[in-house]
């Protein structure tokens, strides 16, 4: 049965009391995205900093979750440590699905617990445990005793972080049922000042489906476009990986610290390679047929006669960008072990990624040395990667303290910030060109997937400054809705407004299918509402030199077009807020 209101478990783990509210405006916010930013109105403390322990972390969903496949992601907000300001975060996994069966519309977290501990939170069970005895491990081996401890199936879904979390890095992810990540601006480091280790949700309640033929008939066509459509061919076959070899064409890929944006040696990373000799297998977060995480695998002698052990890391473009591409790491299988390394180190992968590829060039023109790097950093060293990563997450030194803060901070303090590849945090996998460069520096998530900005400077030449500002507002605005509903990104296509509408009516929220423009329109408003109130001067924003020296397949950065660009969304934004 459809609710009007949202069903709020908000938990203060420095008391360890907990209350469920009914918290109203379904019809306003819809959910997911909306009802983050609600929610974060309503307990952020704005003038203190993120690391308060009062500051909330919230989870949410949305009303389409559980009901329709690719419905699947989790909406994750709070104040961020990268720069104190109003963040999102969004993860899959089983994450989104737990907390429907959980009877949960959002779970709202404040407060710092007594000592390291795991939150574990059902429809009839709230529960703080003490586990003191896995702060320091990393994520493998917290994993596993965490499943021990709390075993359950598709509806159980185990949120945890690594030392990065542990020792506040504003590089620190959540990591979500191994494979899936609340990876941007983050919020491992919130959970970290929480003491929180740990947040296991099981759906151990029950969620009924309408019974009404509506409903049924809706289902069966979104469920045959879903899975007889491209899109299931192109996520499920190479997947995101699959771009790596496109931008590569397109002069598009950062390549050594976007020294180059095409190389012939990135075959060895394209998704067409990995899938060749590296995939093991697909894997999906619950509620979605497309399976489109792709598993490879890594192993490692752990005896001197031919004895291995083998372990399974998911890679996407991002990633494989990151640290392939990014590093000059032109092998799929070295590419693996980096991954796999940030992955137990519990480090957003992209992040760590930039950082390093701009202190190698930093080490090579002489503004740091080998004394701050402790290793002998250069394009293509894996191994030397795979140690710096472990420096970068446990803060070995000052100089990884201080690079663990953004490669904006360690630029500021060491110089060499014209190269520092920073839009508003450690750039994403495309370098398309002018309007995605403004659309990462200035959105509200610092991601490839807040706007269409890289598909729009694919488009042929000849588009205003305000033909840019008016895509991004508009096509923004289309995005948030759908984060609204917590929708993964991915089908968009199919998600259309007409489709979502009869989506809504055929579970019953018909006010809502009615009102999507506006109410998207409030959310859009709502959440830059609050990211300008935590702090934020859009117009105060930089694009650091190396952006406008770059060549894509239109020829030269267009400088003067970009500036103009970052200047006028600016003020669009703030004319947005408010």
């Amino acid at each position: 049965m459809i609710r009007e209101h949202f069903r709020v478990l908000l938990v203060d783990l420095s008391t360890g009391r907990s209350t469920i509210s009914d918290v109203e405006g379904r019809n306003t916010v819809a959910g997911g995205s909306g009802l983050a930013a609600m929610l974060f109105e309503k307990y952020c403390i704005i003038d203190k900093p993120w690391n308060e322990p009062e500051q909330p972390l919230i989870l949410t969903i949305g009303p389409l979750t559980g009901y329709f496949p690719l419905m699947s992601k989790t909406v994750c907000a709070f104040k961020s440590p990268y720069h104190d300001q109003y963040a999102e975060s969004h993860g899959g996994g089983r994450s989104a699905l737990s907390l429907r069966f959980a009877d949960y519309d959002a779970l709202v977290i404040t407060g710092r617990a007594k000592t390291p501990s795991a939150l574990v939170v059902g429809s009839r069970r709230i529960e703080i445990k003490d586990v003191h005895y896995l702060w320091g491990t990393d994520l493998q081996v917290a994993g596993k005793v965490l499943r021990q401890m709390f075993p359950g199936g598709g509806h159980r879904t185990i949120l945890r972080i690594g030392p990065a979390g542990e020792r506040l890095s504003p590089m620190a992810c959540i990591t979500a049922d191994t494979y899936r990540h609340f990876g941007r601006l983050g919020g491992g480091a919130v959970m970290g000042s929480k003491n929180l280790k740990a947040i296991m949700i099981h759906g151990d309640s029950t969620f009924m489906l309408p019974e009404s033929k509506d409903y049924a008939k809706v289902f069966d066509k979104v469920y045959k476009d879903m899975t007889d459509t491209d899109m299931m061919s192109k996520y499920h076959n190479l997947g995101t990986p699959g771009n790596v070899r496109v931008m590569n064409d397109l002069k598009a890929l950062p390549i050594r610290n976007l020294q180059a944006t095409t190389d012939p040696e990135t075959e060895g990373i394209t998704g067409e390679r990995f899938a060749e000799v590296a995939l093991l297998r697909n894997a999906a977060c619950a509620g979605c047929p497309v399976g489109c995480i792709h598993i490879g695998f890594v192993r490692e002698r752990f005896r001197e006669e031919n004895r291995y052990v083998y372990r399974q890391i998911s890679y996407d473009h991002e990633l494989i960008f990151a640290v392939g591409s990014m590093l000059g790491v032109m092998n799929c299988f070295e590419v693996l072990k980096l991954i796999d390394v940030a992955e137990k180190m519990g480090l957003d992968v992209m992040s760590p990624g930039v950082a390093l590829a701009w202190a190698t060039e930093a080490l090579a023109k002489g503004i740091i040395t080998e004394k701050e790097t402790l290793v002998p950093l250069a394009f293509g060293n894996s191994a030397s990667y795979q140690t710096a990563i472990q420096h970068l997450a446990y803060g070995t030194n000052e100089f990884y303290q201080i690079l663990s803060q953004g490669t904006a901070r360690a630029a500021e303090r060491y110089g060499g910030g014209d190269f520092a590849c920073v839009l508003g945090q450690e750039m994403a996998g495309y370098a398309t060109g002018e309007t995605f460069f403004v659309s990462q520096a200035l959105g509200l998530r610092h991601s490839h997937l807040d706007s269409g900005g890289y598909s729009y400077d694919q488009k042929p030449k000849g588009k205003t400054v305000e033909d840019a500002v008016k895509f991004l507002i508009n096509d923004e605005k289309g995005r948030v809705f759908l984060t609204s509903m917590v929708s993964c990104l991915f089908a968009r296509g199919v998600y259309t407004d007409e489709v979502l509408g009869n989506c809504l009516r055929s579970v019953g929220y018909g006010t809502l299918a009615d009102s999507m423009d506006s109410v998207a329109g409030e959310i859009q408003k709502l959440r830059w509402k609050m990211r300008v109130r935590t702090g934020y001067l859009p117009e105060s924003v930089s694009i650091p030199k190396r952006f406008t020296e770059i060549t894509t397949w239109k020829g030269a950065i267009d400088a003067a077009f970009m500036a103009n660009l970052k200047n006028e969304y600016a003020k669009k934004i703030l004319e947005i807020a408010g």
